[in-house]
This record gives structure tokens, sequence and C-alpha cells, in this order.
């Protein structure tokens, strides 16, 4: 079983909105004065796994264990070394920059810190519009308004559109770096750690406005973690990274009940018990 993709009831037999296959992603180690390439350090070493439509896959491990370059390198916001990315059965890596940019509107991100990842400089209706500009899918006022309803279905008040990022606190922040990925009505959002920086209170708030909107939208999610709990609390099936590999997949409940792996035990031991013996 460990490093194995144990069946999934849901979407057994349609084929899977994303799969990975064999997913490599290498950095160079430079040295000298010549830069010359001395070896390689293996981030991401012969991923694979699928996610079905309407589905969220949690990918779970500890920093550093390569999660978040998986996530960025399915977008091509990292190349990747070798594997494939199919996306509805067309490999991600083989598109052109145009179509590319025309299939990106699928594919969207929330990243990890909700302070970095907004401009400081640009006002919040900006931020969450430039996706509809960019595509161009919407100008004046039916951006507008488009914007003000992003943003009130994510929690918050269409005013807010006039305001600038350090005028939220982090889970309002959030809020926006959701409503700016769910602009252009994707299919796949790629979740990196979207709680991690946030308060326990918060974490929950979002965690639920992400599993309204997946219900509302038919999203599908890939959903990186650190913390087992979590993933846990908002996964169909769960995929184990360790050390650039993933070590045992599964749905949630044969890993969370039956773990395999050692380092699957391990992250479960450490999650905190609300009454330990």
């Amino acid at each position: 079983m460990e490093g194995t993709d144990r069946p999934s009831k849901a979407g057994e037999s349609a084929a899977p909105l994303l799969d990975v296959q064999e997913l490599c992603t290498y950095f160079p180690i430079r040295t000298g004065i010549l830069q010359r390439v001395r070896g390689f350090v293996k981030a991401v070493d012969g991923v694979s796994f699928h996610i079905n439509a309407g589905e969220t896959l949690g990918l779970v491990g500890e920093s550093g264990c390569g999660k978040t370059t998986v996530g960025r390198t399915i977008l091509r916001l990292i190349p990747a070394t070798s594997g494939q990315v199919l996306y509805r059965g067309r490999n991600l890596f083989e598109l052109s920059g145009s179509e590319m940019r025309r299939l990106r509107r699928e594919m969207q991100i929330i990243f990890q810190d909700p302070v970095g990842s907004l401009n400081p400089r640009m006002r919040v209706g900006r931020i969450v519009g430039e996706p509809l500009e960019v595509h161009g899918l919407a100008r004046g006022e039916q951006l507008r308004q488009r914007v003000g309803d992003l943003l009130e279905r994510c929690g918050l008040w269409p005013g807010a559109a006039e305001r600038f990022p350090h005028e939220f606190s982090g889970g309002q922040r959030q809020r926006i770096g959701i409503a700016r990925a769910l602009a252009l009505q994707p299919k796949l959002i790629i979740c990196d750690e979207p709680t991690s920086a946030l308060d326990v209170s918060i974490q929950s708030q979002i965690l639920n406005l992400l599993a309204e909107l997946q219900d509302e939208f038919q999203l599908s999610y890939l959903f990186i973690s650190h913390d087992m709990a979590v993933i846990h609390h908002v996964c169909d099936r769960i995929a184990v990274m360790f050390n650039g590999h993933i070590v045992e997949q599964g749905s949630r409940d044969e890993i969370i009940n039956d773990p395999q792996h050692a380092y699957t035990k391990a992250l479960l031991g450490a999650v905190p018990q609300p009454f330990p013996q």
C-alpha cells in the first residue's frame, strides 16, 4: 500500500480532472566561481496522484518535504524536471504560452501568506478584479459589480473594494485571496497552507468557507498542509509526502484509521488530543 493510490469510491469510473504522473522537480546546486552544477536538490522526486472532479485531495507532510513545490510545479510557476501533469487529458507541460494562459482560468491558487500574496499598493477591488481584466471578462461597472459580489460571497462587504490590504485582519486578507482565486470561476484550486498563518478560530471560518464554495461551484481542491487534523477535516483522500516522495495514499478513513507507513503514524501521533489520557 505504501506509495500506492488506494481506490476511491468517488469518481472511480470517470477520468480524473488532474492526473500527476512521476513528477520530478530538481534544483541545481552550483559552486565555485564558474557556478558549475555539482548536484541537485530533489525537491519532488517521482510524485504521482490524481484528483477527481469535485474532490479534495490532501497533500500532507512536514515543512521542506516538497509539497508546495508540487503545487507550484503543477501550475507551471516552477519548471518541472520530468514527468507529466494531465489536466482533463491535456499535458500542461506541452502547452504553448498562449494555450496555458487560457487554461489558467480553470486553475487557481490560494497562497499561504495572506499578507505577502496581496500587493500593498493596490486597492482590494483592483486585486480581485485584475484577473477579470487580464482575461477580458469584465470592464467598468460590470467589473465593479462582479468584484463586489465576489467579496460579499467570501464574507466581506462590497465597500471593502476601496480599501488597501493593510486595513484588514489576516483572516480578511485570506478571504480577499480566496475571492481573487474564485474570480475566473475555476474548476481546480490549489490551496497552499491557506490557514496555517491564521488563529485557530479564524482557521475554522476559512475552512467552512472553502467547503461552502466547493459545494456551490463544484470545485476540486489540492489542499496542501502540514496539519493532519486539518487534512482529516476537509479532504476526501490523503497523500502523505516525505522527503520529495509520496509514501502513502488512500481515502481519508483508511489513512486516519489504518496508517501503514511509519511517517504517517508519526504525523498522526503529533496531532494534539483534546482530552489526553
